[in-house]
């Protein structure tokens, strides 16, 4: 067996490289069957060699023969002098960084490239089963002309049905079907080439055998109305009998295959039996597939141009019809013609381009990815059977296009050669940028060729898309949807932004070809399930169905076509996905296809949310396009006057608030599949209804906010942000300093609060029922103008604000009738005199509820004179130390902490998020669901605080190198989601596979970029904090996350995304609910404390919501309660503050967690240090009780352990609680 050998200086063998942990999808699984005679080493050409059976080790693994970096032949163990590198090896250095963007980067696709590959070296079965299909299809028998009805019930007579295609022979079909043996068999397709890539879901590899059919079974006439695909039919049919027949010599099963659901791509699969004889090869993961081919035949050249209509929709005479052009029906006929072409293509290709081969695997692994080819799971719709559209996508980019003909006056190409000498990466990336900058709608492409155009350029004008082949037979884009190539272009301009923009420290490459990208909710902004099994096309066509090959085909295009003129600039791409054409029994004559498929749209966030289109003006009511467009939209489509003046046709869509708005994209496609195609109701299924939900209100809470003439919205809340600085600005001369700013630093002013901010008037507020009074309040930062007349004492200081927040008051009061202001203190039990606590709460009339404060920017120096011990006094009359001294620099270091991020990062946060907000649409939605997501699983605000989920968010928008506001002309990244369900499935994919020991830096940026950073660490920071999100503002990552989240939740995090993300993939077949994402399960917690539902304040925004306990009781439901508007506590929240008391009481006993959006229980988990005996000691931090002595006598040592006391901890907890306790539930 063939040893991979490292050579390693003062080892004796080299340790085992550590595994590259690749999708299960790309590491091709290891061959069972192998032994160590067999075994063999495969190479190619700047590949890493993989022995057959072992693992693929990933790019440190060295390859035979390769000598490792740095090292130098004369380096053995024992020999301790080292060399420089040779000349040789700094080319080799020199090369790879050239031409592969690093070292790295070429090592790891040498060591991807073996494993995507089939061992053709093991294939010795296959070749034995080969020769014997070979000599069994050499061998058949002559059947003579019969009728076609008549050869179908021959053959069914043995289980085999023939696929005849459209239109169906008849009894009065008067041309008949017979067989003879092939004139030739061909071994093509990639197996043939040994460029075949390892698909996915567990794809198998295949072998194509081309079969050539007999000229002497066509006549000229063939071309009309399906006759030769009816003639391929009986010829596939009769050699799956004979296959039937031969099964003593050919143990397998047959199987139909047709490409894309298009019975004229019929193809016969064989797949072996594992019976072990020598002809099975059931280890290689292969199948073999039989395609039948014309080389030499009567049928006419010209007959088969895209321009030529070859199909009769209804009875005439034998002349050559004239009517619209079948360009698929001929594509279709013409790729019977192209496999030993396309075979000896792509060889020569190969044998002028040494990279060519990697290029178009690399290519291929890159397109498998993203479901650009065969899957059972999500694929493109288009590029099933595309292997060769791949390869000529790479032939384009060696040898250029072939140039117009002369008369058309252009005799220079449009692309030029880039050459043979590009490496591997070269041409691939090349390629992508090829697909990244074409507009395959405006332009035609041909590669070039030997002979020139075999049809003219202009016979192509009925393609949607125009890519010829280096034949110039075919053009392999004529069934590709251009909605399908607008995606395969957004997805190479997303590649190409990850290797361009990503740094040396953050490779590309998992990204680029390892990661899975087919998963729907990550990939599309809006994503709709349709079921057609009750679609009609509107305006049926015989001609389109016929051209198409089937009705579905047919229904499909046209449904592609309809949603991409309907949406227009408002969407980026449209794909329909659907799982891969699945394999038939050959007694089933025609494919079954997919009843369900999904539509995925990636979003212009510029256009995609407009409220009107507008058509033609009213001078053209008559023209016929006013008539289309009327025709295209029906009922929705009006005559409207606009500001302007004009008068257009329009269609308006109507919607309520800025979350509705986000739907319109949603509700066009819903309109367009109930008009055309009779697709509604439960039909078509999208998930924005159920996310926007999460973070809505019951209507129950709602009805009454309306009916109390509430005010709702960010922009409200702004609006009463922006009238409240305009009173208190107003109010200067009655201060006695005037205000210099009034800074925002609340969620609900920068758009990311999880609820929709809403202001019920004082009057109205009785109505409310206790458990949906909350009222949250908005902090705001006042800062005065400076003054020397400020004390230059810290407890000075908080009398003072006490003093102005009491003048504040009173004269807002006198000055703004409605309102209502109260001095409120700190929350916490003990008053640090030091520390900023003292707020203003500001109601307004409106309802509308602020908690202001003052920032003086002269505490920071007092607090830091006293933390680093450093007083202005004289050091002759400063005090000794004393353990006073070391409390007060405790608490200065605390009070530090609070000033640094109240009023240093808070509002630096709070612009950044705002300006984020502003320029991505998604973003403030992301914030919001990710946010209830943290809550629902009762981690908000308690472990993870507000700040850090807005961060986590901007990453996922920043990270790919977005453009900075200021830049001019930047258009968006292709990476930046466009909705906020794709924006929090990008979110839970990150966390997912997010290292957090690493931490994260967050490229934050705003107006105060260039300001100098607070690079201080808060002060007190717990040993045991697992996040660092390091902004501009904060290098060391620990101003939002200091108090949390611990190693332990961090972890639990990374669980709860993963279990996220599996219920995402879940949505897409039905299996999963959006609701279910939300749920979190309790088994888990050491006990479970439940309160008291009607005493909550916020209960309305919890999850699932009981209305019966807020429903107005009694004899008089709308009785009014006494004395309500004077019992105002803004951001008053028993669950909350309870939940604060236990949390401080019990740190060192008990882990809390707790949905603080309207959640009535409370989790626990015991520290793990307190789950064993311990010895007993004064203070020692949880009650204990005696160690019990049921067991054994133990030694007496022992005598003085104590265990966790959890009764007494319940019982406390009960007392504490008193009537918000209802009940204390241990795990059982």
């Amino acid at each position: 067996m063939a040893q991979v050998l490292k050579r390693k200086r003062g080892a004796q063998a080299a340790p085992k490289a550590k595994r590259l942990h690749a999708a299960d999808e790309i590491v091709s699984d290891q061959d069972q069957h192998s032994s160590a005679e067999d075994s063999d080493v495969s190479q190619s050409s700047g590949s890493a060699r993989s022995t057959d059976g072992d693992e693929w080790e990933g790019p440190d693994n060295a390859s035979e023969g390769e000598e490792q970096l740095g090292e130098c032949p004369g380096d053995r163990p024992g020999n301790h002098i080292t060399k420089p590198p040779t000349g040789e090896e700094l080319r080799k250095i020199k090369d790879a960084t050239d031409l592969y963007r690093s070292t790295s980067f070429k090592l790891q696709i040498d060591a991807l490239l073996p494993n995507v590959r089939p061992k053709y070296s093991h294939a010795q079965s296959l070749e034995t089963f080969l020769l014997s299909l070979h000599k069994v299809l050499t061998g058949l028998p002559s059947v003579s002309p019969q009728h076609p009805l008549h050869a179908s019930r021959t053959l069914s007579q043995k289980g085999i049905s023939i696929p005849y295609v459209r239109p169906f022979p008849t009894e009065e079909t008067n041309w008949k079907v017979a067989f003879e043996k092939p004139s030739e068999i061909v071994l093509a397709g990639s197996w043939a080439t040994k460029t075949a890539v390892k698909g996915k879901d567990s794809t198998k590899y295949e072998v194509d055998v081309a079969v050539e059919m007999p000229s002497g079974l066509f006549q000229e006439k063939d071309y009309l109305n399906a006759r030769v695909f009816q003639k391929r039919a009986y010829f596939l049919a009769t050699i799956a009998s004979a296959v039937v027949d031969a099964r003593s010599s050919l143990p397998c099963e047959l199987f139909y295959e047709s490409t894309s659901g298009d019975p004229r791509r019929t193809a016969l699969v064989l797949r072996p039996l594992a019976d072990g004889s020598p002809t099975d090869f059931s280890k290689l993961n292969v199948q073999v597939r039989i395609l039948p081919y014309i080389s030499q035949s009567p049928i006419p050249l010209q007959r088969l141009s895209p321009a030529k209509s070859n199909i009769r929709t209804a009875v005439s005479d034998e002349e050559l019809p004239k009517g619209d052009p079948t360009p698929l029906y001929n594509t279709a006929f013409m790729l019977m013609t192209t496999p030993k072409a396309h075979l000896l293509s792509i060889h020569a290709l190969k044998q002028h381009a040494a990279g060519y081969a990697d290029a178009l695997a690399l290519l291929r692994v890159w397109a498998n990815q993203r479901g650009y080819g065969l899957g059972g799971r999500m694929c493109v719709r288009g590029f099933e059977g595309k292997g060769m559209w791949w390869a000529s996508v790479l032939d384009l980019v060696i040898n250029g296009e072939e140039p117009p003909p002369v008369s058309l006056g252009k005799a220079a190409a449009k692309r030029k050669p880039l050459g043979k000498g590009l490496s591997s990466y070269q041409l691939f990336k090349a390629a992508l940028d090829f697909l990244a900058r074409h507009n395959f709608q405006e332009e035609s492409v041909f590669v070039k060729s030997k002979d020139g155009h075999r049809f003219p350029p202009g016979s192509y004008s009925s393609h949607d898309a125009v890519f010829v082949d280096s034949t110039s037979s075919i053009n392999l884009l004529a069934d590709v949807p251009l909605s399908s190539l607008d995606l395969l272009r957004y997805d190479a301009q997303a590649t190409l932004e990850a290797l361009d923009h990503s740094s040396i420290s953050e490779d590309p490459f998992q990204t680029v070809f390892l990661k899975e990208h087919r998963d729907v909710f990550a990939r599309f902004d809006i994503v709709a399930r349709v079921d057609l099994s009750s679609a009609e096309m509107r305006k049926p066509s015989a001609h389109l169905v016929a051209d198409h090959g089937s009705v579905y085909n047919a229904l499909l295009a046209t449904l592609i076509s309809t949603l991409r003129r309907g949406l227009g600039n408002r969407a980026r791409a449209i794909a329909i996905l659907h799982p891969s054409s699945d394999l038939r029994p050959t007694s089933q004559a025609l494919p079954s296809n997919t009843s369900v498929v999904h539509v995925g749209l990636v979003l212009d966030c510029e256009h995609a949310f407009r409220l009107v289109d507008h058509g033609p003006p009213a001078e053209e009511h008559e023209s016929e396009r006013t008539k289309q467009f009327r025709d295209f939209w029906g009922e929705k489509a009006e005559l409207r006057r606009f500001k302007d003046g004009s008068i257009v046709e329009s269609v308006v869509w109507d919607v309520k608030n800025s979350d509705e708005r986000a739907h319109i994209p949603a509700m066009i496609v819903r309109h367009l599949l109930k008009r055309h195609f009779g697709i509604g109701g439960d039909a078509v299924l999208t998930w924005q209804p159920q996310f926007d939900g999460l973070v809505k209100l019951p209507d129950s809470v709602s009805s009454i906010y309306q009916a109390s003439g509430a005010a709702v919205g960010f922009k409200s809340a702004l609006s009463a942000f922006d009238a409240l600085v305009k009173h208190i600005k107003a109010l200067d001369d009655q201060f006695p300093l005037a205000v210099l700013n009034v800074s925002p630093v609340s969620p609900a002013l920068r758009y990311t609060d999880v609820f929709v901010p809403v202001a019920v008037p004082l009057p109205s507020r009785s109505k409310l029922p206790k458990t949906a009074s909350y009222m949250p309040a908005m902090e705001i930062i006042i800062e005065f103008e400076k003054s020397g007349r400020w004390p230059d004492d810290l407890r000075a200081i908080q009398k003072i604000k006490l003093a102005f927040f009491e003048r504040l008051a009173t004269i807002l009061m006198s000055a703004v009738k409605g309102l209502q202001a109260t001095v409120v203190l700190g929350d916490r039990p003990e008053r640090m005199e030091i520390q900023d606590e003292a707020a203003l709460d500001i109601v307004t009339s409106d309802g509308w509820a602020f908690r202001a404060r003052i920032w003086h920017d002269r505490e920071a120096t007092l607090l830091d004179r006293i933390i680093n011990g450093k007083s202005h006094l004289p050091k002759a009359i400063r005090r000794n130390t004393t353990d006073d001294n070391a409390h007060e620099r405790q608490a200065a270091a605390q009070a530090k902490e609070v000033y640094v991020r109240r009023f240093i990062h808070g509002p630096r946060h709070h612009r950044a998020i705002a300006a984020l907000s502003h320029r991505f649409t998604a973003f403030a939605g992301t914030v919001r669901l990710v946010k209830r997501w943290f809550a629902s699983h009762w981690l908000f605000r308690s472990h993870i605080s507000e700040e850090a989920a807005e961060l986590l968010c901007a990453y996922v928008f920043l990270r790919t190198g977005a453009p900075l506001a200021g830049e001019t002309g930047a258009s968006p990244t292709a990476s930046i989601p466009g909705s906020k369900e794709r924006g929090f499935a990008l979110v839970v994919e990150f966390l997912k596979d997010w290292d957090w020991t690493a931490g994260l830096v967050v490229p934050l940026d705003n107006a105060e970029q260039g300001a100098q950073a607070d690079t201080s660490p808060p002060a007190i920071t717990s040993r045991d904090v697992a996040w660092s999100l390091a902004t501009p503002f904060d290098p060391q990552g620990h101003m939002w996350t200091s108090s949390g989240p611990n190693a332990v939740v961090a972890r639990r995090v990374t669980s709860l995304a993963r279990a996220t993300w599996e219920c995402l993939s879940g949505m897409e077949t039905g299996a999963s609910s959006v609701k279910r994402i939300y749920h979190h399960p309790v088994d888990h917690y050491d006990f479970v404390i439940e309160l008291n539902a009607a005493l909550s304040t916020r209960l309305h925004q919890k999850l699932d919501s009981d209305a019966s306990v807020w429903t107005p009781k009694g004899k008089y439901a709308n009785a009014i309660t006494k004395d309500s508007s004077a019992s105002l506590m803004p951001g008053f929240d028993p669950f909350a503050l309870f939940f604060d008391d236990l949390a401080r009481v019990y740190a060192d006993t008990v882990l809390l967690f707790y949905d603080p959006l309207g959640g009535d229980r409370i989790g626990a988990v015991w520290q793990p240090n307190l789950r064993t005996a311990r010895p007993f000691r004064v203070l020692g931090g949880f009650s204990s009780i005696p160690e019990s002595k049921d067991g054994p006598k133990g030694k007496e040592k022992d005598k003085g352990m104590v265990v966790l006391n959890e009764h007494a901890l319940f019982a406390e907890v009960q007392r504490i609680g008193d009537s918000l306790v209802r009940r204390i539930a241990p795990r059982s």
